[in-house]
């Protein structure tokens, strides 16, 4: 089984209600604001090196810097192999600054979109533009529904009851 799916499985499969579920995932929230906090502060510079060296770096274990590659690989600018990572896999952590604001929003992640590293990174109206665009990108927008009496979307001139409303 590789590191991905065994995180996954790890991770995904406790109880967060549960002391033990609660526990792993609020330290893993801090493992993960701590790593951001760092990479926030000298965005120009791009880490890398292998799991084994970036769980060292940043005081963790393979497992916790598994998690949050998982979960940073969608914002950077070229994605690691996660599916594939061993320890020796060699993975950079060069991301872009606006996508990465934008899918922590997408997350949920308010600990870290609202990270004061930010300020430095993106500009207020910036990163209300994007968390806007993020918001929306959500919301779906029911179409009206065809009323029995009304006239067929089909084109052909009968009301729907007569026409595609039949079997329906």
């Amino acid at each position: 089984m590789g590191l991905l799916q065994e995180w996954r499985e790890s991770a995904y499969s406790l109880d967060i209600n549960s002391k033990e579920g609660k526990a792993f995932w609020d330290r893993y929230f801090v493992i993960e604001k701590g790593i951001y906090e760092q990479l926030l502060s000298n965005p120009d510079v791009v880490e890398s090196g292998t799991l084994t060296q970036l769980a060292a770096k940043y005081d963790t274990t393979i497992q916790m810097i598994t998690g949050f590659l998982d979960g940073i690989n969608e914002s950077l600018i070229t994605p690691n192999p996660i599916e594939e990572m061993t320890e020796d896999t060699e993975v950079s952590l060069d991301f872009d600054k606006e996508k990465l604001y934008y899918n922590m929003v997408g997350a949920g992640a308010e600990w870290l979109y609202n990270l004061p590293q930010w300020d430095s990174l993106l500009t207020e109206k910036r990163r209300k533009e994007l968390y806007l665009e993020q918001k929306k990108s959500g919301t779906v927008v029911k179409e009206k529904k065809v009323g029995r009496n009304d006239p067929c979307p089909c084109g052909s001139g009968k009301k729907y009851k007569k026409c595609c409303g039949i079997n329906a």
